[in-house]
């Protein structure tokens, strides 16, 4: 017959391989940004729709698809965890589109630098080619020291690593002799003012009465 000592060990056992692979990698890739050297692939925060509307003029905000206000909290929520970690950050591109150049100004890591590569090709707005054979080489290049990171859309983190990518989702690089290698992926999850924070999930307020 089970001893409660056997019974209380299985139970444990069976918890924590509940708990999500995604958990323990982003433990992982996190103790890794912190020893400095690799590059953060970012998609821009939470902006409702698919791509621009018509008249879309990069040099205005006002005809572009723009962050929500829950992802601008989000922005900065991610901001707030680097710092909070000790994430080192060395230096921040930006797509030049205003979601993406807003989303690394609210993080508040580093100055940010629009740059073309990193600008959105979606149905035919700029050379695929040339704008992810660019940020190639610019991610092979990074040495340090700190973290390179480069906010960017969806169809760019794609072009380079192959997988998808949520609003606000990173994947992280390391930078290899001509090339990079995948070192994991990260979320940041964030409570707005009618949910609370608590082991990491997020509960809705219960009303004082």
């Amino acid at each position: 017959m089970p001893t409660l000592r056997h019974l209380t060990l299985t139970l444990l056992l069976g918890v924590l391989g509940m708990l999500p692979i995604s958990t323990q990698a982003n433990a992982t890739t996190w103790q890794a940004l912190q020893e400095g050297g690799l590059v953060i692939l970012m998609r821009h925060s939470l902006a409702p729709g698919i791509g621009d509307p018509p008249g879309f003029e990069i040099s205005r905000c006002d005809t572009q698809r723009n962050l929500s206000a829950q992802g601008r909290a989000h922005a900065q929520a991610a901001g707030r965890e680097f710092r909070a970690r000790g994430i080192p950050i060395t230096a921040v591109y930006s797509s030049r589109w205003c979601r993406a150049l807003d989303t690394a100004e609210l993080m508040a890591l580093g100055p940010v630098t629009p740059t073309p590569w990193l600008d959105s090709f979606f149905r035919g707005r700029g050379d695929q080619a040339s704008i992810t054979q660019t940020a190639q080489e610019q991610i092979a290049a990074w040495q340090g020291p700190g973290n390179l990171l480069l906010v960017t859309h969806q169809v760019n983190i794609t072009a380079l690593v192959g997988s998808g990518v949520g609003s606000g989702e990173m994947i992280v690089v390391r930078p290899t002799d001509d090339s990079f290698q995948v070192v994991g992926r990260l979320s940041v999850r964030f409570c707005t003012k009618s949910w609370l924070a608590s082991n990491g999930r997020c509960t809705r307020r219960i009303p004082s009465l």
